[in-house]
């Protein structure tokens, strides 16, 4: 197979350079003498050959510290199959950048044979294929020879442990979603863009058929195409496969993290996630003898290491098992939120019904939901602690749609703008020792807030076999400054009674 001539762009300073800078080259001559190699066949050092290849991936490589860039990384595959890294210095990413598309294939010639890097490296040769100051890249337009569309590495729970923190080769992983940023996935599940955006981070919990549920976290640019690709498929879906995770212990847990590297796949994207969705269709009792409800297990805390954590550098948003007494519940401000009956989130008044910014929906049906807050004690400590959505039924045994229900049955001449009085069966559960699932979220790190949100409450003799991952919800630091749950501000002062749209 000879080299074909063709357009192509090139770094050679004395032939294609003008005013020192590299230009792309037209009707770059096909040298006879060039060989063709595969990439099994290239060493160390300089080499004239020509590799013939499918750009599977490029990605941006930064410093982990300072972020300077390095340069731009590259996968490569070739006709019999074998995938390579590439790297590209940042002095020569223009000269090249603009012309590559994943996907496409090219011819190469004039690259340099050099070592790859032990850290988080991405394909299996020693050898990277780095392009030179006279390299020459052409577009192949021989459409006789076929190269893989892709090529994946997978490693399971077991092979993830015993690489956890050597920051060594980066593996592939796929499995059924359980959920997404601590909610269970439905028909009625909408992805908090605003939320998203601020925090450049989503964690998935993942099972891999029967085995052990892991935390998956996903960053930055990889976050955000995760988001595009879940909303333009109209609902959640069912498996993801992840590229190139970082296996990291948090928290004492195995959770693996993306890197920039990465990419996403969901449920008919490749071949393997059309084949782990026909297992998943197959064996959906295996997939689901795991509860989404208890994939995890919170550590237990006390007050005081609860605030003492809030306060640590590099601290995480993280949920604890805290045991405390109520000493009482706050009054004289409102204890419930009203919340789209279906992702509850604070509903907004429109014109003439009631509308939620999260759903998209202009006519919903809300429905009243618990945000009351406490004072608790333990041996050493103090403490405010916000009962949220139905973590306030497992503390009282009432919903809260039917208190206020309750309430305006029994005061017909109240206005919808009259604010229901704390109930007696909130008020009767001071004094109570129980024991709270805590949330410490993201503004208890910043500092923003020191009242804690309670997303699950225990039952009272039944030892808990774990909790119930809530909304990410933000605690006002006083009563009267509201919660805010994604972009939505839910105003303690502004509870009224559900309306019907």
């Amino acid at each position: 197979m000879k080299p074909i001539g063709q357009s192509g762009v090139s770094g050679d300073s004395s032939s294609t350079k003008r005013n020192g800078k590299a230009v792309v080259c037209s009707d770059v001559p096909s040298d006879n003498s060039d060989r063709v190699v595969f990439f099994k066949d290239v060493t160390f050092g300089p080499q004239e050959d020509e590799l013939r290849f499918r750009l599977i991936h490029f990605w941006e490589a930064k410093h982990a510290f300072s972020k300077i860039l390095m340069g731009l990384e590259m996968l490569l595959v070739d006709a019999e199959g074998t995938v390579i890294q590439g790297f590209i210095p940042p002095s020569r990413m223009d000269t090249y950048l603009r012309h590559m598309k994943p996907g496409s294939t090219y011819r190469l010639t004039n690259f340099f044979g050099s070592k790859t890097k032990k850290v988080y490296r991405v394909a299996d040769p020693d050898v990277t294929i780095a392009f030179s100051w006279k390299s020459v890249l052409s577009d192949l337009t021989d459409t006789s020879t076929w190269f893989p569309e892709d090529r994946f590495r997978f490693h399971g729970y077991e092979q993830f442990e015993a690489a956890c923190d050597l920051k060594g080769d980066l593996y592939d992983f796929i499995g059924h979603i359980k959920l997404v940023n601590e909610q269970a996935l439905n028909e009625s599940f909408v992805l908090d863009e605003v939320e998203i955006a601020s925090d450049r981070r989503i964690l998935v919990h993942v099972q891999t058929h029967d085995g052990p549920v892991m935390k998956l976290y996903i960053w930055d640019k990889v976050a955000t195409a995760f988001c595009e690709k879940f909303i333009s498929l109209g609902k959640p879906p069912s498996v993801i496969m992840v590229t190139t995770v970082n296996p990291k212990r948090l928290g004492g847990a195995l959770s693996l993290s993306s890197l920039s590297s990465s990419r996403v796949f969901f449920d008919t994207d490749v071949h393997q996630t059309r084949e782990y969705l026909a297992w998943l269709e197959s064996n959906s009792e295996v997939a689901n003898r795991v509860n989404a409800e208890i994939v995890t297990k919170a550590e237990t805390a006390t007050i005081g290491e609860l605030l003492t954590y809030m306060k640590q550098e590099g601290a995480k948003v993280a949920w604890f098992e805290c045991t405390a007494t109520i000493d009482d519940v706050v009054r004289g401000s409102a204890w419930y939120y009203i919340a789209c009956g279906g992702c509850k989130t604070k509903a907004t008044k429109g014109p003439t019904t009631l509308m939620c910014r999260k759903c998209g929906k202009t006519e919903i049906t809300g429905a009243a939901e618990y945000l009351s807050k406490l004072s608790v004690y333990d041996n050493n400590d103090h403490a405010s602690f916000v009962l949220l959505g139905d973590a306030g039924f497992e503390l009282t045994g009432k919903k809260a749609s039917v208190l206020v229900e309750s309430y305006y049955e029994a005061n017909e001449g109240s206005g919808d703008d009259h604010v229901v009085p704390v109930p007696q069966v909130l008020i009767d559960t001071i004094g109570q020792k129980r024991t709270f699932v805590i949330k410490i979220s993201k503004h208890n790190l910043e500092g923003k807030t020191q009242a804690l949100t309670v997303t699950k409450v225990l039952p009272l003799e039944v030892p808990a076999l774990g909790y119930d991952l809530a909304a990410d919800v933000v605690v006002s630091p006083t009563a009267d400054e509201g919660v805010k749950r994604g972009a939505d501000m839910i105003v303690s002062d502004d509870a009224k009674r559900a309306k019907s749209g």
